[in-house]
């Protein structure tokens, strides 16, 4: 009893460590870039507004950038820890089956054939296409006598991200306009998002960040395997059609405002298993809190490496989450 309460209080101290480097992430991601932003100026914006240049940039660039990038890499975060514990694939993630592809699809053709150009429009086509590919994913995984499993799941997941991909390309490679308008937008970025773009979304968000807190328990019993959930009396078809739903939720909403932003929900979860084992009661909280710090950081990192100018925070994730993902694989297949 003392050891769990003690290992129990040890997560709860770690819970707060992060959120205090989380709010210290998000006041650099405030003050720091092209600009040179003070304290003061972040504080007489909210209390004596004056309409100065600083001030402008901080209320209409960085604050809405900062919750962007809060919103979308706890959303990321959460998404891989689910999407890795209804596969039981350490390499299971939005952008890896396919859910990614299908929203950048879906707003390449409606640049190229429908002549949308408007990032607001973005917003619900993404939505869209990230919903259908994941019905598709989950209608093949679930064909067959066996219904879903792990590893018809993550087929059907590498097959349909390969399709959409391969359509993306084919559409860019016709259309060089099409590519020109999205190709910033294909890359990953919270520059540029407004709180306009984050608000539609963001009751969606919500509703999956306490969804899947409440389905922890539930997740941690599937985790174990098929025959054992079932054997424990889990509903298993209704966990994994409730998991696959706030998943569709989280990862649709965060391409939606941010673009593909990839590696988040592959890096994320392992991180947060290494800190707190394998309860998702307590990985969840945990992979949300990291993954906003960590999109948060590779914003603020994407700023300065060839300034003025900025890289796509997506090339910065990947750029820190390649190394981690050959890693995984590589530890993967060698106790294979």
């Amino acid at each position: 009893m003392t050891f769990l309460f003690s290992t129990r209080l040890l997560k709860l101290i770690g819970i707060l460590i992060g959120a205090f480097v989380l709010i210290l992430s998000g006041f650099s991601s405030v003050l720091f870039g092209l600009t040179d932003i003070s304290w003061d100026m972040v504080l007489h914006t909210y209390t004596d507004f004056d309409g100065s240049n600083e001030q402008l940039i901080i209320k209409t660039s960085r604050v809405p950038r900062t919750l962007v990038a809060i919103a979308v890499g706890a959303s990321s975060g959460i998404a891989g820890a689910l999407m890795q514990a209804l596969s039981r694939n350490p390499l299971a993630a939005p952008d890896i089956f396919g859910l990614n592809a299908g929203a950048s699809f879906f707003i390449v053709f409606s640049v190229a054939f429908l002549a949308i150009s408007s990032l607001s429009s973005f917003i619900w086509i993404a939505f869209l296409g990230a919903g259908i590919s994941a019905l598709a994913i989950y209608l093949l995984g679930s064909v067959g006598r066996n219904g879903l499993t792990p590893m018809k799941l993550t087929l059907a997941g590498a097959s349909i991200a390969a399709l959409f991909s391969s359509l993306t390309k084919g559409i860019l490679t016709l259309n060089e306009k099409a590519l020109d308008e999205v190709l910033f937008w294909l890359a990953g970025s919270v520059e540029g998002r407004k709180l306009e773009m984050l608000y539609p979304v963001l009751p969606f968000m919500i509703f999956a960040w306490v969804s899947s807190f409440l389905m922890a328990k539930q997740v941690n019993t599937l985790a174990m395997g098929e025959d054992v959930a079932k054997g424990l009396g889990q509903r298993t078809v209704w966990v994994k059609t409730i998991t696959w739903l706030l998943i569709v939720l989280l990862a649709g909403s965060s391409v939606a405002v941010a673009g593909p932003i990839g590696f988040i929900g592959i890096v994320i979860p392992h991180i947060a298993r290494a800190v707190v084992g394998i309860d998702h009661r307590w990985i969840l909280p945990y992979c949300a809190i990291l993954g906003a710090i960590l999109l948060l950081v590779a914003d603020i990192g994407a700023r300065f490496i060839i300034m003025p100018k900025e890289v796509p925070v997506g090339v910065m994730t990947a750029l820190i989450g390649t190394p981690f993902f050959i890693y995984i694989a590589r530890k993967g297949f060698s106790k294979s």
